[in-house]
């Protein structure tokens, strides 16, 4: 070794005695390497001192910690949105990047990038621009661009240098998936040129240095031509690029412009030399960074997503807990789809149910469950006996008294929950915690059926469990600190997103989806075509119509929740009156949903369709509205029930109404959510156009509160008036 650097700086370079400069990333204060300016502005540096100095034959790049680069620092890409950026500007956001990236690839020595594992985004981006890749042979060493999914495209020229290296079909799936490689699949593509053990991965960049002295990028070269075609633009990469672009309108419905920008960026930047090509890059990539999109899919999906996972809501002043043994009352789906998230999670687990063969059905029921997904996954049959391992299923109260935390998720009905609820308390040890996963009734009220009111919160999880990664967290009048606390530490431990809520009949979620699917009904009656209603909503961007999530949800546990509302004292104006009617008839006709084989939809052979009676029972008018009046009405209904729990303090972050909608209800993610929708919308514009749908139902009607909001100007995020 003959020259180092201070090795507190993000950036080492030390030259062996070989004359090979290997450049070590190492960002401070941060778990993995994000690039951002501070970064770059230390790799040109780095790189600067390997292309002036006569004996530094060429250079490695490589990462000391666990993986190489996780890609750029989202939050900064966020703030750009929040701060006005301009599109030109935005273009120009990584042009110090770009020019560093040319700099490697044109200084005249060889560069090899050493990935010692994840490679994401910019980190994958730097390692194209070197001439030699190598990737540490680790299967969790992945590689990719997944800057479609924050709403985003490469913006350090991904979209110019991938389909040059592997070319445009390839590297076409790869961009506008988003999702990483394996190194066993990055190196049959061609992305890295060799998969090397992490003891001789340095090693081995270095002698690829020391043999390639006049290394060159093949796009560099004059007469070079893209791979799988003998012109810039083969004729099978013209077919490619119409058929994505067909395919891409089908799925997105024109809500997310980044999958468009992306095809157009390729098919425009790879008929152009790569400093041309990197040019159309900059400016796709500065039009969406300007755009409200990515600021929504960023800061809901990944960076508010991000500060929920770490338990920001969670009392500071408590200390960690972790539930060895937890209790779940009610074998049915949605006890054990709890069951079997936790026993995953490497908890013991007491499933409970009133006799011992229900019990015992309940922990068959994982067990096909968990076979089915091993099957499709290869995974053998000792992991699944290890998970049924820890599910014990019993019928008896008493076996309960080892639990740190209970969970109960019997039937949706106040009685039978007071009662489980009085007879788990009794065994309890002092310090457990008693959970219930009640998704409309209050949880102070049920508080008072157990013993310990200050250590009973409620914990919602939604259906079917092991696939959905939201917890509604309620905190009730008597909810302790410490109580909400371990609610939210068993959260982390079963890998789902909590977001917290106070005690209010329906709570958040419930509240939402409920003006969701009643919004959909008053239109059925109103004669709207059903068909026009479910399209307009997947148009929308809505996982599912009102219709046909109600279906799934079944007809008769809908009809109980708005029975068990009205029993509770619920106001008028909360019970959707409209979708009472409409549940009640279907109920009487014995169409309860896919359990029953229809409900709205009619089942039949793995497929479903509309069913052909609702139009007797519901006869469409002549004259039906334009498609984005439905669309309007069925996304501003639930935006306008957010912000009114906003208002009454049911929810106090925007942030968990965002969350708890797109990851528990499917409300679209271009939006951010409810709340996101609004701001991005403009809050003065959104109680205007809430007041012309008003002509529908004073359900629109935009309160005092937000029209005195809107008045000054005052966002949800921002909580300040708009200059």
């Amino acid at each position: 070794m003959k020259d180092s650097t201070n090795p507190m700086s993000m950036v080492q370079l030390q030259v062996e005695a070989s004359g090979v400069a290997v450049i070590n990333i190492n960002q401070p204060q941060r778990s993995v390497n994000l690039l951002n300016p501070e970064l770059i502005a230390a790799l040109a540096s780095g790189v600067e001192s390997v292309l002036g100095r006569d004996e530094i034959k060429g250079a490695v790049i490589t990462s000391s910690k666990a993986g190489f680069i996780a890609g750029a620092d989202l939050r900064e890409l966020a703030e750009a949105y929040t701060q006005g950026i301009s599109a030109h500007t935005a273009a120009r956001r990584f042009s110090r990047e770009n020019a560093l990236l040319r700099r490697i690839e044109t200084g005249g020595k060889p560069f090899v990038a050493a990935m010692n594992g994840v490679a994401l985004g910019g980190g994958l981006e730097l390692a194209l621009a070197c001439h030699h890749r190598l990737l540490v042979d680790h299967p969790k060493a992945l590689i990719g661009l997944p800057e479609v999914t924050v709403g985003l495209l490469p913006g350090g020229g991904g979209t110019q240098r991938l389909p040059r290296l592997i070319g445009i079909e390839a590297a076409l799936l790869l961009l506008l998936d988003g999702a990483p490689v394996s190194p066993r699949r990055a190196f049959a593509l061609g992305i890295v040129d060799a998969l090397v053990g992490a003891d001789d991965l340095v090693a081995a960049a270095c002698e690829w240095v020391l043999l390639h002295p006049q290394a060159v990028q093949p796009w560099d070269v004059p007469g070079y031509r893209i791979p799988g075609g003998s012109g810039p633009l083969a004729e099978h990469a013209n077919r490619s690029f119409a058929g994505q672009t067909a395919d891409i309108r089908r799925r997105t419905q024109d809500n997310y412009p980044a999958p468009v920008a992306i095809l157009s960026a390729v098919y425009e930047g790879t008929q152009l030399s790569i400093d041309q090509g990197l040019a159309v890059e900059a400016r796709y990539f500065g039009q969406l960074l300007a755009g409200p999109v990515a600021r929504n899919l960023m800061r809901t999906m990944f960076i508010n997503r991000g500060r929920a996972d770490k338990l920001e809501r969670r009392p500071a002043a408590v200390a960690r807990s972790q539930v060895r043994r937890l209790g779940v009352l009610g074998a049915g789906m949605m006890g054990r789809g709890i069951a079997r998230v936790a026993a995953q999670a490497g908890i013991q687990v007491i499933l409970l149910d009133s006799e011992q063969t229900v019990a015992e059905r309940g922990k068959a029921a994982i067990r096909a469950g968990l076979e089915k997904d091993a099957a499709r996954h290869g995974e053998t049959s000792e992991a699944v006996d290890s998970v049924l391992d820890r599910i014990t299923a019993v019928q008896d109260f008493p076996l309960l008294a080892g639990c740190d935390l209970v969970i109960e998720a019997v039937f949706e009905n106040r009685a039978v929950k007071a009662d489980v609820i009085r007879r788990t308390a009794q065994y309890l040890p002092a310090s457990a915690v008693l959970a219930s996963n009640t998704s409309t009734l209050p949880i102070s009220a049920l508080a008072e059926c157990g013993q310990r009111p200050a250590q009973f919160i409620g914990l919602h999880f939604f259906s079917p469990v092991e696939r959905m990664p939201l917890v509604e967290v309620i905190v009730g009048r008597q909810t302790a600190s410490d109580t909400l606390a371990k609610a939210l530490d068993v959260v982390a431990q079963l890998r789902r997103t909590p977001i917290v809520v106070n005690d209010s009949p329906g709570f958040y979620t419930s509240r939402i989806f409920c003006s969701y699917i009643d919004e959909g009904m008053a239109m059925l009656v109103e004669g709207i075509a059903p068909a026009l209603i479910e399209n307009a909503a997947r148009m929308a961007g809505m996982a599912t119509g009102p219709l046909a999530v109600t279906d799934e949800v079944s007809l008769d546990l809908q009809m109980r929740v708005v029975e068990q509302a009205q029993a509770d004292g619920l106001p008028q104006e909360r019970l959707r009156l409209h979708a009472q009617p409409v549940i009640a008839k279907l109920n009487a006709l014995g169409r309860l949903g896919r359990k029953s084989g229809g409900g709205f939809y009619a089942f039949a052979g793995g497929t479903k369709r509309l069913w052909p009676g609702l139009a007797a029972l519901y006869p469409p008018r002549e004259q039906q509205p334009e498609v984005q009046e439905v669309i309007d009405r069925l996304l501003f209904i639930q935006a306008l029930e957010s912000a009114r729990c906003m208002e009454e303090g049911v929810v106090t972050a925007p942030m968990d109404a965002d969350l708890g909608a797109v990851l528990g209800l499917g409300f679209p993610r271009w939006t951010g959510g409810p709340i996101s929708f609004i701001d991005t919308l403009g809050i003065e514009s959104f109680v205007s156009r809430c007041t012309q749908l008003a002509v529908h139902g004073t359900r629109f009607e935009p309160s005092a509160w937000l029209r005195e909001r809107a008045e000054r100007g005052v966002s949800f995020y921002e909580e300040k008036p708009h200059a």
